[in-house]
Formats: C-alpha cells, structure tokens, sequence
C-alpha cells in the first residue's frame, strides 16, 4: 500500500518540500524504500529543510528506518574525499593483506599506509588504483571459480 498523508494537505507526490512536519514523519514511521529515497534527495539538495526533517526524525517511533535514513543522508553528503577515503578503505581490505604487506607490494612504509588509511594524509590517485587494482585480483579467482560452478 502506497504511502497516504493524514490531515495534511501535500501529498506523497508532492514535492517534500510541501510535506512539513506531518509529512516527513510520516514517511519516515509509515513510508518506503522510495519515500526514504525522495526525502534523503530533498534534504541534501535543500539544507533548509534540515531542522524540520531533524525534527521529524527526532520524533519518529521507527528508530530502525531512522538509523537507515540517516546513513543515507551521510552517504548523500559525502565529500569527494570521503568517497575516496571508503573507496582506499574497501580495497585494502579486499585484499585480504595485512597493512605491511600491501605497502611491500606497492613500494611504501607500512606507517605511510596507515596514513592513508587513517586519512591523515590523502594519497594520489595513483596509490588508490593500485590498491584497487590489488584487491581486483583477490576477488577474480573467486569469480572464475564460481563460473565453473555453473
């Protein structure tokens, strides 16, 4: 069953500006996957909704799709340099090596690594596609051995 609004006047189709208060805890306690989509999408992209949704999901009872929500909306928000600190993070540990020998492999010090694992420093480019490049290779022979499964 569709998301409804009760004694409001916007409705689920309108634009999550127009929901308020109501409308905003309503979808977090009775909506969707894509009614939590399109509130995400309007509170990032418009930050002065940010007190009212704030209040919203202070007030909601379903705590669960709250902490979804939320991990959403810092997702949403993430810098470029967030995104490529989760990108070096993934990596490293697809490949299943331990810091020392992942910087053996691609010509570091553990401790400069950790560095950039940590974010304290942010590695080039060149650093990130190696690792990735790494981890592609541990995740490949799994892949091929499922296909000769099939």
């Amino acid at each position: 069953m569709p998301l409804r609004f009760r004694n409001i006047d916007a409705t689920p189709d309108d634009p999550v500006e127009a929901w308020g208060f109501e409308g905003m805890l309503a979808a977090i306690d009775r909506g969707y996957a894509k009614d939590w989509r399109k509130l995400v999408d309007a509170v990032a992209a418009n930050p002065g909704l940010r007190s009212i949704f704030d209040e919203a999901r202070d007030a909601a009872e379903s705590r669960a799709t709250v902490v979804a929500i939320d991990e959403a909306l810092r997702l949403v928000l993430r810098t470029p340099a967030e995104i490529a600190l989760d990108r070096l993070r993934g990596a490293f540990k697809a490949t299943r090596m331990t810091q020392a020998e992942l910087a053996s492999r691609i010509g570091t010090s553990r401790t400069r690594l950790n560095s950039y694992l940590s974010g304290v420093v942010t590695p080039s480019m060149d650093v990130l596609v190696a690792i990735e490049r790494i981890a592609d290779e541990y995740r490949a022979p799994a892949l091929s051995h499922n296909l000769v499964m099939i």
